[in-house]
């Protein structure tokens, strides 16, 4: 990887140390959004517009879970105009919360809402245009041509909403990138980019700033590349407009919990986002402690240890591209990122320990069974095992009681590296944090092919801390695989998969690191670590070990239960390893929002499924009762499926 100057490539304020990216305030009624104000909290309602009084009771239980912002979909002018209805009844219950309009394909609903609520969400992608996947060859003057189609079909919106205070989000989603869009750019983050500065100009021309942009994704890597992209680009033409972050359709549970950290907690990280929804496949009061567990982290973050200033930037934050290493056993180079466990707090370590983490022993049969699932070490301190171990398995041992046995591995801490005499000549992990990474070691680690650093920290500003020591190792030339260790005590489990899924995923998702190692203190069972380090490396989209679920979050247009749904489908598919499934409640969030899926599920009617390979139409208007049994038939057909076994 070529270095980069910071300039050229800079998409926040500070890669060393945390500050929020300063951004324009932006009022959303009485809400003040970027600025000085906190990051703010907000979620979707799930109800029919329609249903006034459901949608009343849902935005409350939203609001007193704390939801700062509510967000009702307005598919047509009948939904835009009740709105107003809604808006009264809430306050008249004393509830002042400012309500956002979310609009697709129908200008005329976005201009009667924007007369109602305090703020519209627009998507540039379906707003002006209509998706039929084509291919479309333009020149400058067509091109141009399209560009002046959007003005005039656009502007009618902006000069309602600075007549009357109206606040508006420009949300561009990956998958509803138009034709045009697509034709131009490609399926990339920078078409994502260009998709929301064509609109932003129209604002700008006719001096309308109250503006929040997005770059929602439900590939996270996409995500992320597309906001730094975008920022980066702001930071180039001296515009500061606040941004709203999400994953869309994270899905639900844990997997869309993982997901939506690792996509918005990497941005977190650095300072960026002023705003943010977690949207998950479940009830939206859900998604609001989520989604504060998340932004409240940074409260006491300023302040942290000092961090290295970085001054040549060696990697390319806009695209993907994995750290080149050595291969260590099965470690670095090509292999998939290793996940290690840590046993060393166990008296004994017992071969029914392992069935936490992916083994478990048939006594009857003398064999191990593994799971897709199975960790690939564990550290054992001090400890020798009197059983035989699986396989594929391989155990760490302090260097000290390290005996050479096969698939047995020394731990060395630091320097004690440098001078030790007895070392593995096949893989050698070594212990270090920053500080450490002196002269002696760092030339140790360039000159033993065997050689693994596994790198820990207790900075406060942890992520960026360790990748600031990536870009040391790239720096010097060394190409020594990296293990991510990270320490955690007395997290709830909730907390804990929002840390780490941050933590771990922010510098995956950069293409450094080629393994987990967590080591925490009650923070939830060994099982359900096991399963979070797997759930992060899916999420960034660097191992994949489980069936993927894009699964929106729900809302007025869905045209059936998305949870039953969604629950019924993980029951027959969860065992179909790498497999993605779109389970998607109305032709809104259809084939574009899939994204990459491999097969969809999309609501097109009462009671009516469309099911889909990739983005093509395979059947329509299948029945509900038969849906799930036909989306099955056509994996199988496919030469997807396999039986459970």
């Amino acid at each position: 990887m070529s270095e980069n100057s910071t300039t050229d490539l800079r998409y926040c304020d500070s890669l060393t140390e945390y500050k929020r990216f300063r951004t324009r305030e932006v009022m959303i009624g009485s809400i003040g959004v970027g600025g000085d104000n906190p990051i703010r909290v907000q979620s979707m309602t799930t109800t029919d517009t329609m249903d006034t009084q459901a949608t009343v009771e849902q935005s409350i239980r939203m609001i007193d879970a704390g939801c700062e912002i509510v967000r009702i979909t307005a598919p047509s002018k009948k939904e835009a105009e009740n709105l107003q209805n809604i808006k009264d009844e809430l306050r008249k219950r004393g509830y002042e919360t400012p309500l956002v309009a979310d609009i697709h394909f129908t200008p005329n609903a976005a201009e009667i809402a924007a007369r109602i609520v305090e703020k519209v969400r627009v998507n540039p992608g379906n707003y002006a245009d209509k998706k039929k996947f084509e291919h479309i060859e333009y020149n400058d003057e067509t091109y141009r041509a399209e560009l002046d189609r959007i003005r005039e079909r656009f502007t009618p919106l902006v000069k309602i909403c600075k007549e009357h205070g109206t606040a508006m989000r420009i949300g561009t989603n990956h998958g509803s990138l138009s034709d045009r869009i697509l034709s131009r750019y490609g399926d990339t983050p920078l078409g994502m980019v260009e998709s929301a500065m064509e609109f932003l100009y129209i604002c700008r021309d006719h001096d309308y700033h109250d503006i929040v942009l997005s770059m929602k994704a439900s590939n996270t890597q996409v995500m992320v590349q597309a906001y730094r992209l975008l920022v980066n680009r702001m930071m180039a033409e001296g515009m500061n407009y606040p941004l709203h972050l999400g994953v869309t359709e994270a899905g639900e549970g844990e997997d869309g919990r993982i997901k939506s950290a690792v996509g918005i907690g990497t941005l977190l990280e650095d300072g960026l986002g002023d705003t943010i929804r977690v949207s998950l496949t479940e009830e939206p009061e859900f998604e609001v402690p989520v989604a504060f567990s998340l932004a409240r982290r940074y409260d006491q973050r300023a302040g942290h240890a000092n961090i290295p200033e970085i001054v040549n930037y060696p990697i390319q934050p806009f695209s993907y591209q994995r750290r080149k290493t050595n291969e260590v056993v099965n470690i670095g180079d090509h292999n998939v990122p290793r996940i290690i466990h840590d046993f060393s707090d166990k008296d004994v370590v017992t071969a029914a320990n392992l069935h936490a983490v992916g083994y478990n022993y048939s006594v009857p049969l003398d064999k191990w069974n593994l799971t897709d699932q199975a960790c690939d070490f564990i550290y054992v301190g001090d400890q020798q095992l009197d059983f035989e171990i699986p396989g594929t398995l391989g155990v760490i041992q302090n260097a000290a009681v390290w005996n050479d046995e096969e698939r047995h591995y020394p731990y060395f801490e630091g320097i004690s590296y440098v001078v030790a005499k007895n070392k593995s000549s096949k893989l050698n992990f070594v212990h270090a944090s920053i500080e450490e990474l002196d002269v002696p070691l760092l030339a140790a680690l360039k000159h033993d092919s065997a050689a693994v650093l596994v790198l820990t920290t207790d900075n406060a500003h942890a992520m960026p801390e360790q990748r600031a020591a990536f870009f040391r190792l790239i720096e010097e030339g060394i190409d020594a695989p990296v293990i991510i260790q990270r320490s955690y005590s007395d997290l709830d489990e909730n907390e804990f998969q929002l840390f780490a899924s941050t933590d771990f995923g922010g510098l995956f998702l950069d293409g450094l690191g080629d393994g987990i190692w967590m080591k925490p203190k009650n923070c939830g069972s060994r099982k359900m670590v096991n399963s979070l380090g797997f759930g992060i490396l899916q999420a960034t989209r660097t191992r994949i070990s489980k069936t993927e679920y894009i699964s929106c979050p729900s809302c007025g247009r869905t045209l059936f239960d998305l949870q039953e749904t969604t629950a019924k489908i993980r029951a027959r598919t969860s065992h179909l390893k790498g497999v993605k499934i779109g389970i998607m409640g109305c032709i809104v969030n259809g084939p574009g929002e899939m994204a990459d899926a491999d097969y969809g599920y999309v609501g097109t009617g009462p009671g009516k499924i469309t099911l889909y390979k990739e983005k093509t139409v395979v059947k329509k208007n299948v029945p509900e009762a038969a849906a799930v049994d036909e989306l099955i038939a056509l994996i199988a057909e496919h030469g997807d499926w396999v039986e459970i076994e």
